[in-house]
């Protein structure tokens, strides 16, 4: 395939999506823009702040995006670029941008509370704390594992008498302190333009130059050099602070500058596709089954494992959290939802179709198993494109910057979930048509935001500490099993209150199919590591049985949305 003109091809029909699929669901759906956002009825200066559409466009595509539309694309290329490419399309447009810009806007409508909340709403108080608790504990989970990968990118490395290899740990000693730089600069810009009414746009253009000095500065002078334990205690103590703080002060401007690095680096990409223009050697299509497994272990069948393993660029559950939780209390206009939720989803599409070039660049190295990391393979790639069109001399520069941008997003994902099980972890005790305040004893004390906070901490820095790449090849099917709720939930909202939901119907039950699907071949998996004994068995208990319980969940939650399905059905009848 020619790479050029498969990226130009794939960003024209996201295009295409975007205008007309998505201004198309905002009629359908109502957004009125003459309805005050949440941001403004229940403006509290800590949680609920409305920010201007491009500093809120920042938070949650910076959020949202991480390092899953890298990885996915390159994981899920071992069945070749149309499948992938196909999912990406589709899966954006029909279903993940529907499901992000659904939870978004439900969210609004309910006060700015989470998805849980729209549950509880639209299906029952049963199916809301079955939702929630099983939100929060993959909550943990990723900030388990995103408060990992931030402190692997930043740990030292030692020579075999423990003696610090500072050749060997330069390059993530400057990503370290590029970040504490970046952090503070954050801060700065928060106090002048949310306190000092500085304007946005020249504020943007210091803070854009800003981020150039704190990378010519960290790859120049890295002084820190600390072990992965150590950086573990220091992120899990960053993100407590940073998650109870006011979103004016760090969350908003940090997401703000992070996105320009996102920006910066697709920019990067597309100079490098366009101007190399390279045909590569990646296959079209291999098979519906993963014989290639670069990485040692197969993927298994195209179905499901495509559609699990392709989610931030195609649809993802965690992004109804981000919406619902996050971003709905700093909207400052209902009409800034479309352009947010569903253009920051189509935005996402683009970056795994980039990444989709880059293994494809580098094909016969991924294939045979050398380069198989896909941040390495995305960084390497895309480099190499780069480094053909203006010289061999930039390769180190732009392999580094991608590095650095893939790091920046994993810290702001690990500071926002920890947020979100914030707010989750109270919803779950709130009675219908209460507030946190109204709670007693203690309730109201392990709902207090330090508290939360610190119990989501400290389980999730002790989780990545430990154990959690033991059950994280489950968090695939409990991600897109939280796409397949949220997409019912929107749904069931929507019909409740009189509006067009059938958009909803094919993407929800595929969604649930595939998880479902997934699960099975997990416990049918964990099972037969049982039968076979050694010294992970017990693992193969606690994913199987993780995986069972995910499955009841499923059936549980579904069967109490066809029941509101079915009643707001007969109410609609009754009521014409």
């Amino acid at each position: 395939m020619n790479a050029a003109l498969f990226l130009i091809i794939g960003c024209a029909v996201l295009i295409v999506g975007y205008i007309f699929y998505g201004g198309w669901l905002a009629k359908k759906w109502g957004v009125d823009n003459s309805r005050p956002t949440p941001a403004h009825t229940m403006e509290d200066g800590k949680d609920y702040c409305p920010a201007k559409a491009p500093v809120l466009m920042g938070h949650h595509f910076s959020s949202i995006a991480g390092a899953g539309p890298i990885n996915g694309p390159i994981q899920a290329a071992v069945f070749g670029w149309v499948p992938v490419m196909l999912w990406v399309l589709i899966g954006g447009i029909f279903f993940g941008g529907v499901h992000d810009f659904g939870a978004l806007f439900a969210s609004i409508r309910h006060k700015g509370e989470s998805i849980g909340e729209v549950i509880g709403d639209a299906i029952g108080a049963k199916a809301k704390k079955l939702f929630i608790t099983f939100a929060y504990l993959t909550l943990i989970l990723v900030v388990a594992a995103f408060a990992s990968i931030v402190a692997n990118t930043f740990k030292a490395t030692y020579t075999a008498d423990g003696a610090i290899d500072y050749a060997a740990s330069s390059a993530n000693a400057s990503t370290a302190i590029i970040s504490i730089m970046f952090i503070l600069m954050a801060i700065l810009f928060g106090f002048f333009v949310y306190r000092r009414n500085a304007p946005l746009g020249i504020s943007t253009v210091i803070g854009v130059i800003g981020i150039v000095v704190c990378m010519v500065i960290g790859l120049n002078w890295h002084p820190i050099y600390l072990s992965y334990t150590v950086w573990m205690i220091i992120v899990g103590l960053y993100i407590g602070v940073a998650s109870v703080t006011p979103v004016w002060i760090l969350l908003q401007p940090r997401d703000y500058l992070s996105s320009f690095l996102l920006y910066g680096m697709m920019v990067l990409a597309v100079v490098g596709i366009v101007g190399c223009a390279p045909t590569v050697d990646m296959p079209a299509f291999t098979g519906f089954y993963d014989t290639l497994a670069p990485s040692g272990t197969s993927l298994g069948y195209m179905f499901p494992a495509l559609f699990v393993t392709i989610a931030c660029g195609a649809v993802s559950g965690f992004h109804s959290l981000v919406g619902s939780g996050t971003t709905s209390k700093q909207l400052d206009q209902e009409k800034d939802a479309k352009p947010i939720a569903y253009g920051g989803m189509l935005i996402e599409c683009a970056l795994a179709l980039i990444s989709v070039c880059a293994v494809g660049y580098i094909w016969a190295s991924y294939a045979d198993g050398t380069t198989t990391t896909p941040t390495v393979v995305f960084a390497t790639g895309l480099a190499s494109m780069f480094s053909k069109v203006f010289g061999s001399g930039c390769y180190n520069v732009v392999y580094s910057m991608l590095i650095l941008a893939v790091s920046a997003f994993c810290l702001t994902s690990v500071d926002t979930a920890t947020r979100l099980a914030r707010y989750m972890f109270a919803e779950f005790f709130v009675e219908p048509g209460k507030t946190r305040e109204d709670l007693t004893g203690w309730k109201r004390v392990i709902t207090n935001p330090y508290v939360a906070t610190g119990i989501t901490v400290v389980a999730g820095v002790a989780l990545g500490l430990t154990g959690y790449a033991k059950i994280w090849a489950l968090f695939g099917a409990a991600n897109q099993l939280l796409a397949a709720l949220g997409l019912l939930a929107v749904c069931c909202w929507l019909g409740k209150i009189g509006r067009n939901n059938k958009m909803f119907y094919f993407p929800m039950f595929f969604m649930l199919i595939v998880t479902l699907t997934s699960l099975v071949f997990t416990i049918k998996a964990q099972i037969t590591g049982i039968m076979a004994g050694g010294e992970g068995v017990v693992w193969c208990y606690i994913r199987g049985i993780i995986g069972v319980l995910l499955v009841i969940l499923a059936i549980d939650l579904v069967v109490e949305g066809i029941r509101a399905l079915g009643r707001n059905k007969k109410a609609a009848q009754a009521a014409k």
